[in-house]
């Protein structure tokens, strides 16, 4: 089965006249020449990334899956394939409700009558790794209910095998694929699936996203544990109205201006305060509560896919986003280089000259026509042409970062998402280097102080008399050294006398013996 899904694949790459990628420095490879006799009756109108999007439509949704991850990588991907493969769209037919009661069964050992109360037999929603039921528990909580689909790993880690076998392939026929890196994409994507693969993972994150957002300025599902599973998570059922649906929420009161705004703010928080954010933040993910005391709120689902960065990220993204902003490229190019996204031996101006190219032509349009997430995408394809590799938490941010521009945009075409994240950005840079970053540390570090502070005065005595044991031994050491170096310089002038007697002593006899 291996073999015949691997020539399915293949046959289904010909089909579509995707040897268009293996094109070695514009030059037809022998392959593509014999390719192009053999296919002549295949003309193939549609471009190669409408092409590449129905190819991987046509392999089913692992690929659909693989395509969607690659569509994030801009920073590899030429423009055109990037946005072709954006259209990928993960509808797959649900699975029949006997195997869901069949896996809620062995999850919990007990059927599932005595699991939930009620359960809707009609999935709500359907995709390539599980699909959602809505429930209700014996306590009365109404729940959603997402389980993992039958056979779905078996299916994953063979694709993915697949994937590399092609990656392998790819980088043997292409100099452009060698570029491309495909073996470290399908890692990537391999990572990605993995833990899409244990909703136990999934159920962590959202619990924790949750407990960043107690202020309820994001609204995130319960967790419950009791009824959650590797295979099956159970969290809160949330009522909400999707983000697209702006005629739904204009009818209901909702400020769409407003709502942009709050969510630029939620995002830069989850990223700037927290350093754990939402990586696939599409409308699809997002509704807005339309009732009730959290009206006008964001709420966000799905949770398989989150991102996270170091505080080292995030302050040099911080410093990168106000420097460009005042145009200060030298202080972009500076920034890259402390943070080590680029060699430390690079040359800051041809640096600064670099971002200079990049960032001029946007402060030629209207503040809020610029792009945040392009920007930082422009920024990180001319780290690349510096010797670069981009971390992956950063390209999730970036991919995040245009789906949050797209949303805010749909809801208030007008919004300059620079009057928002502004403020956000110089209050978090102050509170990071500024008084307030003092106050913070040694808030932090008071509880410590204070627990050893009774220990304080004995510590300080042993550093005391550990430093001078060290100063008596590095004397010795310097004693010594000393004596040796007097011991050489004699051995040193030993020798030249015992060479100057030598040539003395052949000398009186080299005369002696000439007279």
């Amino acid at each position: 089965m291996h073999w015949l899904r691997f020539f399915h694949i293949i046959g289904v790459l010909i089909w579509y006249r995707l040897d268009i990628f293996f094109v070695r420095d514009q030059q037809p490879t022998w392959i593509h020449r014999l390719l192009s006799i053999a296919l002549f009756w295949r003309h193939a109108p549609e471009q190669r990334a409408v092409r590449l999007r129905l190819a991987l439509e046509n392999l089913g949704p692992i690929f659909v899956k693989f395509g969607q991850m690659l569509s994030t990588r801009r920073d590899l991907l030429p423009t055109d394939v990037a946005d072709e493969l954006t259209k990928l769209q993960d509808q797959v037919p649900p699975f029949a409700y006997a195997q869901v009661e069949s896996i809620i069964q062995e999850a919990f050992a007990a059927p599932l009558s005595t699991v939930y109360a009620e359960f809707n037999t009609t999935p709500v929603a359907s995709a390539s790794v599980a699909q959602v039921h809505f429930a209700k528990l014996h306590s009365g909580e109404q729940v959603a209910v997402k389980v993992l689909r039958p056979g779905i790993a078996a299916i994953i880690h063979r694709d993915i095998a697949l994937l590399r076998t092609l990656a392998w392939w790819v980088k043997k026929l292409s100099s452009e694929g060698r570029r491309l890196k495909p073996d470290e994409m399908v890692d990537e994507f391999a990572r990605h699936t993995e833990h899409e693969l244990d909703l136990t993972l999934e159920a962590a994150q959202c619990a924790q996203l949750g407990r960043n957002f107690s202020d309820r300025r994001l609204l995130v599902p319960s967790v419950y544990w009791d009824y959650s599973h590797q295979h099956v998570m159970t969290m809160q059922r949330m009522y909400g109205t999707p983000v697209r649906d702006t005629a739904a929420l204009k009818a209901s009161g909702i400020n769409l201006t407003q709502l942009a705004h709050e969510g630029v703010e939620i995002f830069f928080t989850q990223v700037f305060r927290d350093g754990f954010f939402h990586a696939d933040m599409h409308p699809g993910n997002i509704q807005v509560a339309t009732e009730g005391p959290d009206k006008g709120k964001f709420i966000a689902l799905d949770f398989g896919i989150m991102g996270s960065l170091s505080a080292t990220d995030q302050y040099y993204l911080a410093r990168n986003f106000l420097a460009f902003f005042n145009r200060d490229y030298r202080d972009v190019a500076v920034a890259h280089i402390e943070s080590g996204w680029v060699p430390a031996d690079t040359n800051v101006e041809a640096l600064e000259t670099a971002v200079r190219a990049i960032c001029e032509p946007i402060f030629e349009k209207p503040l809020k026509d610029i792009s945040f997430g392009r920007t930082l995408l422009s920024l990180f394809q001319m780290s690349r042409r510096f010797g670069v590799n981009i971390q992956p938490q950063l390209i999730m941010l970036q991919k995040t970062l245009l789906n949050i521009e797209g949303l805010g945009r749909e809801l208030d075409p007008n919004i300059d998402l620079w009057l928002s994240a502004k403020p956000f950005l110089k209050r978090w840079m102050s509170e990071q280097i500024g008084w307030r970053s003092l106050l913070k540390s040694a808030k932090r570090e008071l509880p410590y102080i204070l627990t050893h502070a009774a220990d304080m005065p004995r510590l300080l005595e042993q550093y005391l008399r550990n430093q001078t044991d060290l100063g008596k031994q590095q004397h010795r050491i310097d004693t010594l050294l000393t004596t040796q170096q007097q011991q050489a310089n004699w051995q040193k002038w030993a020798t030249a006398a015992i060479i100057v007697l030598v040539l003395l002593q052949f000398a009186s006899v080299f005369l002696l013996l000439n007279h």
